[in-house]
């Protein structure tokens, strides 16, 4: 089998060529004309960043992407679905509150902005996963479904379940909508932090399964009856009600390919990687730690396995940066050092290559790749 062509830009920039120019001939060169976006709707998905963090990729490269698609006909928008835990975007409105603060909006990006599971993060489509061993039936926001074309931009960095976070981190975990989410960190059924309850009333008027109760002043979930819908979790005003992350992170991981398989399969998509800013944590995160890495470069690829393949294979090249929090790893760990995986160093519980081997072996894409430096 021909192996997938990965192409690959380092950061180097001149007068004549800034990394902005960079990007725009990286994708070219890789391919993305090839697409046909004439009057297509093209969902561009992003990480906006949790306000406070600021190792999340500047919206100027989102503008190159959503430029170019518009020079070839399409009609992007950039786009991510509600999260499932407590902080500013686990609602459309803050969601978009957010995007705006880090500098996502129409104005500096040049297209608009959509959260793909609507307001509470309930706007679902379900896409059957007939090769699915852990999911029958993905919950993806719908804005997302309902686009012609799927590109996503994704800011590769550390990850604390998955080992880092490149593009199948952010098209599985980041398209499901709220109750996607919970199937794939959890068994699906939320919990209720009584501390925080103060007995309203909203989770169980919007529990269509009774399963929810006020007993003794606060609310109670019968997982018998729940559905792991995760409605409740949108409508709680005290932030009383989250996801239990019970589920093994290599689990997860296959969890994470097969909602990528749904996001992407049969229609076209195109994939970019920017690995800088190497935090150690995910992005959702309202802070960043030092990065772990120095930058790498940016990549791009129709195959998004082979690319998160060459981007993991490139930064493991690289040598960890002191004071860091792979540094630290690196000092206590020193029996996890042996095979020089620095995602595995500084997380040591994680297992980025269970996600590549699954989504491999259901189709999105190989492991083997070309190198094509441009």
């Amino acid at each position: 089998m021909e192996r997938s062509k990965v192409y690959f830009s380092n950061l180097r920039a001149t007068q004549n060529m800034n990394l902005l120019q960079k990007l725009e001939r990286l994708i070219k060169k890789a391919g993305i004309e090839q697409i046909d976006f004439k009057e297509k709707y093209v969902a561009i998905k992003v990480h906006f960043g949790e306000p406070g963090n600021l190792a999340y990729l500047r919206p100027n490269y989102a503008k190159v992407v959503a430029d170019v698609i518009k020079g070839l006909g399409g009609k992007p928008f950039l786009t991510d679905c509600n999260t499932l835990y407590v902080g500013r975007r686990k609602d459309a409105l803050e969601h978009l509150d957010a995007a705006y603060e880090n500098g996502y909006n129409p104005f500096t990006t040049g297209c608009q902005i959509i959260i793909g599971d609507g307001l509470k993060g309930t706007d679902e489509a379900y896409v059957p996963i007939p090769a699915g061993e852990h999911v029958k039936e993905a919950k993806i926001g719908r804005a997302v479904m309902d686009a012609d074309v799927v590109i996503s931009l994704n800011h590769f960095k550390g990850h604390e379940l998955t080992g880092f976070g490149g593009a199948l981190k952010n098209i599985g975990m980041g398209c499901g909508s709220r109750a996607g989410k919970m199937e794939m960190h959890s068994e699906g059924k939320p919990r209720v932090i009584s501390a925080q309850c103060v007995a309203c009333g909203a989770c169980l008027k919007i529990c269509a399964h009774g399963a929810i109760s006020i007993q003794d002043k606060k609310a109670k979930i019968d997982h018998t009856r729940c559905v792991g819908c995760g409605r409740c979790i949108g409508t709680c005003r005290f932030n009383a009600i989250g996801a239990a992350w019970d589920e093994s992170t290599d689990i997860l991981n296959k969890k994470i390919a097969e909602y990528t398989w749904a996001v992407l399969h049969d229609r076209p998509h195109f994939h970019i990687n920017m690995v800088i800013d190497l935090s150690p944590f995910c992005d959702c995160h309202a802070e960043n730690d030092a990065p772990i890495l120095p930058d790498i470069g940016m990549f791009a690829s129709f195959d998004p396995v082979a690319l998160d393949v060459a981007c993991a294979d490139m930064a493991n090249q690289a040598p960890a940066l002191p004071d860091s929090y792979l540094s630290e790893q690196m000092k206590n760990r020193q029996e996890d050092c042996v095979e020089k995986d620095h995602f595995c160093v500084t997380h040591p519980e994680t297992n980025w290559r269970s996600c590549m081997d699954h989504a491999e072996k259901i189709g999105i894409g190989q492991k083997a790749y070309e190198l094509i430096k441009v």
